[in-house]
């Protein structure tokens, strides 16, 4: 027998919505992150000069590296609760 699950509360509610919203943010700071990455190789491969540009682009990508299990750490508890809100509504 399976033990019944939990009510939904509206701080249950309110917790979905964070963690979806803050899932939201870290995926577009990592997609921006990306652009600029891609802009400042571009500036390092166009003169000498500026080839510390290559360098902030590695940077970038470290922290993009890095981003990647907090996104999943955010976006995996958020779908799942953010499922059980829709089923209950049902």
């Amino acid at each position: 027998m399976q033990p019944q699950p939990r009510e939904i509360t509206a701080d249950y509610r309110r917790r979905a919505g964070i963690l979806t919203w803050s899932a939201v943010v870290v995926g577009a700071l990592m997609a921006v992150a990306l652009v600029v990455s891609v802009v400042f190789l571009v500036r390092a491969d166009q003169d000498m000069r500026n080839a510390a540009y290559g360098y902030l682009a590695l940077v970038l990508w470290v922290g993009i590296a890095a981003g990647i299990p907090v996104l999943l750490a955010l976006a995996i508890p958020a779908a799942r609760m953010r499922r059980r809100v829709r089923e209950q509504q049902r």
